[in-house]
């Protein structure tokens, strides 16, 4: 496993849409290996192939005490909406609001090809609706309703990034 550099948002990628996995094999594997430790690495919640310069529908979400390793995934189901703050690890320093829903069901594939549905809700929901949206190249601040300035006591916390 490796710890691969994530692209800022200026980078062209970052606003590029996915291709599909259509072969699982080694490569893909170490692709989502490194995804991961890159993710944890630097205090993410999640991370999208193309955050890591890879055009390919892949993304991993560690939030709320649960890990899923999503490949072409597809939200078939959404209900209710939550307006609520987010980062990005490819946005550094910026935070906004972004509506999102309460509850999605996401079908996918996980890493050896075998089709998965993931029911998630609150903020796993909203963490995998965020990197899925890396996946048509959509970053948050193109859908945030409203930039966060965080207080001058809320800038020494460290805060998990999306």
């Amino acid at each position: 496993m490796a710890i691969r550099n994530i692209l800022p948002d200026t980078n062209e990628l970052l606003h590029k849409e996915c291709k599909k996995v259509t072969i699982f094999d080694d490569n893909l594997r170490t692709l989502i290996d490194d995804m991961r430790e890159t993710m944890h690495a630097n205090n993410g919640v999640g991370l999208a192939a193309p955050q890591v310069g890879v055009l390919k529908q892949v993304c991993v979400v560690d939030a709320d005490d649960e890990y899923i390793e999503l490949v072409n995934p597809e939200i078939v189901y959404t209900k209710g909406v939550c307006n609520d703050i987010e980062g990005c690890l490819s946005v550094k320093g910026v935070w906004g609001y972004v509506d999102r829903p309460k509850k999605i069901i996401v079908k996918a594939y996980d890493r050896n090809g075998n089709p998965i549905t993931v029911r998630a809700t609150d903020f796993f929901a909203r963490a995998i609706c965020h990197e899925i949206d890396h996946l048509h190249g959509i970053v948050f601040t193109d859908v945030m309703t409203q930039r966060w300035i965080p207080k001058e006591k809320d800038k020494n916390k460290k805060g998990a990034q999306e």
